[in-house]
């Protein structure tokens, strides 16, 4: 079908009495892997499943290329997408799921065949064949859920959380073996997920979502040092929020800032943000030390390369560099 870009626009959906998506309006580049981002509940996967057609509009369009799908079908759109569970059919083989949705199409045995095995050498699955998917690593039964996606050849894959399901190893080497097949194929791809690292790690672009509304979208390096407010940073790890001072080198009525910026210093550091306080906890993280500390005014989490005793007198110092200046209304303030 080719590579080809999606354009969504005011995507309304109600669902009884309770509106799910306000106004989404997004464009997804041709060939790019756009990440959909944010905590349950914030209507990420209903988007996904509108743009598959599995959840109809309230009001809005979609467009693969230069054409309307909002009113298809999803057989009809030509997307193609990788479920969370992924679906595999248990009393089929691997070339059996495989090609299955190329038998629905019509498609001859014979280039049903020729497709699969194209897809097994791809994912790197040559030999498995045959074998029932019951006999497959949770990682085999994901690489065999995301072939059956682009058998077909779909303009545009869509994923939901398709790596939720692995343990945390797997999940990370699948990550990289997920992101350089998509750069191979150069198929637009939208993902959603929860995990920020993953999206950071995976995503030409984040679209950030809350409450059914798209906060922000950017690139990953932009959208972690720069989310467009403060409950944004918080969600992408921003665990210490300050009230400003006068002194401090950056002016905010609230400043933002991650506890691995936040290192102990000897005394006041120059263009940083210092506090003084008394250590509350300490506890060894793997490589370090994360400190909570009472300033009196805040808890501040910190990190030492060292143990500090509770109840120790300290210096936090972080890089002017590091603190995100928030104003009255949570804004992010322009630098």
């Amino acid at each position: 079908m080719g590579i080809e870009a999606l354009a969504l626009q005011g995507l309304c959906i109600r669902l009884g009495g309770a509106q799910i998506l306000h106004d989404v309006t997004l464009d997804v580049a041709a060939g790019s892997f756009t990440c959909l981002l944010g905590p349950s509940g914030c209507g990420k996967t209903t988007l996904l499943r509108a743009i598959a057609g599995f959840a109809p509009l309230s009001s809005g369009d979609i467009r693969l290329g230069a054409r309307s799908v909002a009113a298809l079908p999803p057989e009809k759109r030509g997307t193609a997408m990788v479920f969370q569970s992924y679906a595999l059919w248990p009393h089929m083989t691997v070339v059996g799921n495989l090609t299955y949705p190329l038998k629905l199409r019509g498609v001859a045995k014979a280039e049903r065949a020729a497709r699969a095995e194209h897809i097994l050498d791809l994912l790197d699955l040559s030999g498995f064949g045959e074998r029932k998917v019951t006999s497959l690593s949770g990682g085999q039964r994901q690489r065999v859920a995301l072939g059956r996606a682009l058998i077909i050849d779909p303009p545009v894959l869509l994923l939901d959380e398709p790596l939720s399901n692995l343990d945390a190893a797997i999940r990370r080497n699948l990550r990289g073996e997920l992101r350089r097949l998509q750069q191979k194929l150069g198929i637009t791809t939208i993902m959603v997920t929860h995990d920020q690292e993953e999206a950071l790690s995976m995503a030409d672009t984040i679209v950030l979502m809350r409450d059914g509304r798209v906060v922000q979208v950017a690139a990953p390096q932009s959208l972690y040092t720069r989310p467009a407010d403060l409950d944004a940073g918080r969600f992408l790890g921003v665990d210490n929020i300050v009230a400003g001072r006068a002194e401090d080198p950056v002016q905010a009525t609230t400043l933002g800032f991650r506890s691995v910026e936040a290192r102990i210093a000897e005394a006041s550091a120059a263009n940083a943000l210092t506090r003084h306080g008394t250590v509350l906890d300490c506890a060894y993280t793997g490589g370090g030390y994360h400190l909570q500390l009472d300033t009196g005014a805040e808890v501040i989490a910190a990190v030492s390369g060292a143990p500090i005793a509770p109840g120790s007198e300290v210096c936090v110092a972080v890089p002017a560099a590091s603190l995100m200046a928030f104003g009255p209304d949570q804004m992010l303030l322009p630098n």
